[in-house]
């Protein structure tokens, strides 16, 4: 899948029109079409501005991948660090206070 493709899927995910992409990238709307009818990709200078339109990072549009959405499978924590002492304080709460704090960091990643 091309860059361009991956644009036009990202529009339909959104339920984005081409129309109005065109109008806040500023990208003609002949030029969105060309991505998907002959395969083309979006010139390089273009990639910040589509990725702002489409609240998506450059990695996401190039790899087509996003880091957010695959936790890995282990992490590295150094000592001395916040996420450290926060590891330490999460393992040290019982069950009851770990379920709370769990559910505050839900709602802080979705506000």
């Amino acid at each position: 899948m091309t860059i361009g493709e991956k644009i036009i899927a990202l529009l339909k995910e959104t339920g984005m029109t081409q129309k109005e992409f065109s109008v806040r990238t500023g990208i003609p709307p002949t030029t969105v079409s060309d991505w998907k009818a002959k395969k083309l990709n979006p010139s390089s200078d273009k990639i910040l501005v589509i990725c702002e339109v489409l609240e998506i990072s450059p990695y996401v549009l190039l790899s087509g991948s996003d880091p957010a959405k695959s936790a890995p499978e282990s992490l590295t924590v150094y000592r001395g660090s916040n996420e450290y002492d926060l590891v330490l304080a999460y393992q040290k709460l019982d069950q009851e206070k770990a379920a709370r704090l769990l559910g505050y960091v839900d709602s802080l990643k979705q506000g």
